[in-house]
């Protein structure tokens, strides 16, 4: 198969089709972070940050099943290898957090609405991976390295796991199951949220397409030279890769990062003309449009500094139970409590 595809093409297809599943989740399954929390927050429904919770439980179990099958080999995943930074980790949170609540839409989100004709969403996801890719390889790049040192090659584990399994003598299998169990249960704990089986639903979706990322590119990296790296889906810096790749594909490979972007926007314009909601949309407000280019703008960076979005931290990093997926997923939500009471309250932005 790779002789045919190509390891390059491979992870991107693999990323494609995740994509593809997570795009059907946004536009058919109503999955998405900020709609979450607004829900929790103002409409006293907490059913979609249940779904959330199943996508996480999920993405936890079978990604704990793959560690201990050999299917996957946690000790790749990034989240795990960098020396946890805890203020990078909060500041960059609480950044993404207010700049999603700015924007109307985290990465994902964007992506998924301009998969159903949103060009406002377009205007987001270029300043998104525009000042993400600032911060990471850019001109700031230096700046970010000196505020906020990174360490490769962690010495242990930067997991639950790892930490019980040294401290505690418990099996990293059991562990991590009981982890990604008793999040299942919280988030299925709700009468009303068992008579939604379609957020039940599109939530294992998600949890799974998480899974398919670490397995997948794992597999491709085994099989083939061992170039391609083990990961799974997130949308800041890889808005960023796509850019670039559409500048310099003559020159230039497919990644999973690629692959993952451009399906999420397919995804989601299937399920928009699916559910008939596609329609072309702009902004009539300039104000609108410079407030939610302020909020890609610190989306961006904060990612970069979190090391992951809502989706690379809160369901990517936390599958592997890295120590900064809790505490990033939280800094979001803090950060977009605060940005939505900032809007609801009248928040003004300069003519």
């Amino acid at each position: 198969m790779l002789d045919f595809f190509g390891e390059a093409n491979a992870v991107a297809l693999i990323g494609l089709v995740g994509g593809v599943l997570l795009g059907l989740a946004a536009r058919v399954g109503r999955f998405c972070t900020l709609g979450a929390i607004e829900d929790l927050l103002y409409s006293s429904d907490d059913r979609r940050m249940r779904m959330w919770g199943v996508a996480i439980g999920g993405a936890v179990v079978g990604t704990q099943i793959a560690i201990a099958t050999g299917a996957m080999d946690g000790s790749e995943a990034a989240y795990l290898t960098r020396v946890w930074n805890p203020a990078a980790t909060v500041i960059g949170g609480l950044m993404f957090g207010y700049g999603m609540a700015l924007s109307g839409n985290c990465g994902y989100g964007a992506l998924a609405r301009l998969g159903g004709g949103d060009f406002r969403a377009f205007v987001i996801v270029i300043v998104l991976g525009l000042s993400a890719y600032l911060v990471m390889s850019g001109p700031l790049a230096h700046l970010r390295v000196w505020l906020f040192p990174v360490q490769e090659g962690a010495s242990t584990p930067q997991g639950f796991t790892g930490l019980f399994e040294t401290t505690l003598g418990l099996n990293s299998l059991g562990a991590g199951l009981f982890i990604g169990v008793a999040i299942l249960g919280v988030s299925l704990a709700s009468p009303r949220m068992l008579k939604s089986p379609a957020m039940v639903f599109w939530g294992f979706i998600v949890g799974i397409v998480v899974v398919s990322g670490w397995v997948g590119t794992y597999w491709v990296a085994q099989v083939g030279f061992g170039n391609e790296p083990v990961e799974s889906h997130s949308f800041a810096a890889p808005i960023g890769d796509t850019i670039y790749y559409a500048m310099t594909a003559s020159g230039n490979e497919l990644s999973f990062s690629v692959g993952s972007v451009v399906g999420v926007v397919l995804g989601a314009l299937i399920g928009s003309v699916r559910k008939g909601h596609f329609r072309w949309e702009a902004c009539d407000d300039p104000r609108e449009l410079k407030r939610q280019m302020l909020g890609a703008a610190l989306m961006g960076p904060g990612a970069i500094l979190a090391v992951g979005c809502s989706v690379g931290q809160g369901l990517s990093a936390f599958s592997v139970l890295s120590f900064s997926a809790p505490v990033a997923f939280i800094s979001v939500m803090i950060g977009a409590a605060f940005g939505l009471r900032h809007l609801i309250a009248g928040l003004h932005l300069a003519e």
